[in-house]
């Protein structure tokens, strides 16, 4: 590892003033679960490492009828125990579904939605477009992406969190580059698929922050999320959905789908949207859905399994929102 500075400021004012207008020359760390392995294998080589953990307006969760508003480095574990996030079954589903009392523990909510791709052509010092997409194409694809990926991005967003919090219609705040910057925008438009070496898998600038994450009252809305996965290990799912569902008298009357590792951003299917709107759940229109998500998918030489596989959980996701059998394990 790089010998590095280590900054651990306590005020957010104080993180801006650490940070750089330059990618590289430093990285923020939260749990370290993502950072530290970067770190390690040379990935990341920062001049500057800036804890957050000591700023405690970026910690906690609070409740009201505006929603639910968290702190972004919140434990993983502290979202599972907090009453608050009981309404949003769907975000508690994805955090258990790590199973890993390690990452849970130590990881935090920000640093889960802001890890790096789990690439094996990033991770192995490629690049996070992997030679404008050509190692992927000539190599192993078998977990990358069946949406949008015509592109060099062919890798798939890694947050395991980010499909429910979009499908609930959350937010995220983020402050920087000064003190006065400060933006507020639903979390869909947090990620992006970068068009070239110069960005990365988000909005976010070098000298930019997440601070916390808002969620609107979930009071009239039935969630949930299902992952397809190897095991029971804390391995990263092969493909992944999440539902919110608002009903009346049995009906759809609107739905936000989001599936998960399948693109290089969480990817919001309208398609499986309007398959249910105005219809009643079961299995039928769930499948439907289903085959609504996939319709457009264009996988790649190895990876065309993660089609039938992104169809599943998007189906059982809606089942497991309306509170019927999934019909799986």
């Amino acid at each position: 590892m790089k010998a590095f500075e280590y900054a651990a400021p306590r005020r957010e004012v104080d993180v801006l003033q650490l940070l750089s207008h330059e990618w590289g020359r430093a990285e923020v760390l939260a749990g370290g679960t993502d950072l530290i392995g970067l770190m390690k294998a040379m990935i990341v080589t920062p001049d500057r490492v800036v804890n957050l953990k000591e700023v405690r307006t970026m910690r906690g969760i609070e409740a009201d009828s505006q929603g639910v508003v968290i702190g972004a480095v919140t434990t993983l574990d502290e979202l599972l125990d907090s009453a608050a996030l009981e309404p949003y079954p769907a975000v508690k589903q994805a955090i258990r579904g790590i199973n890993s009392l390690q990452l849970q523990c130590q990881g935090t909510i920000g640093g889960e939605l802001c890890q790096r791709p789990r690439c094996w052509y990033f991770r192995s010092g490629h690049g996070l477009l992997a030679d404008r997409g050509r190692a992927v194409i000539e190599g192993d694809d078998r977990y990358h992406a069946i949406f949008g990926n015509s592109g060099a991005a062919k890798f798939v967003s890694a947050s395991r969190v980010a499909p429910a919090l979009v499908a609930l219609d959350a937010r995220v705040r983020i402050i920087g580059p000064s003190a006065e910057d400060e933006t507020v925008l639903p979390l869909e438009f947090f990620y992006r698929t970068p068009k070239d070496d110069r960005q990365r898998e988000t909005i976010l600038e070098p000298n930019q922050v997440v601070t916390h994450i808002l969620l609107p009252p979930a009071e009239e809305v039935a969630s949930a999320t299902y992952e397809v996965r190897h095991g029971e290990g804390p391995d990263y799912p092969l493909a992944a959905a999440a539902a919110a569902l608002h009903m009346s008298g049995g009906v759809v009357e609107s739905a936000r789908i989001v599936l998960g590792h399948v693109a290089p951003t969480p990817w919001l299917s309208h398609e499986a949207a309007r398959a249910i709107l105005g219809r009643a759940i079961n299995a039928e229109t769930a499948r439907a859905a289903g085959e609504a998500a996939v319709a457009s998918a264009t996988p790649l030489a190895g990876n065309r399994y993660k089609v039938q596989l992104a169809s599943v959980s998007v189906q059982r996701a809606i089942l497991l929102a309306a509170g019927q059998e999934t019909g799986g394990f």
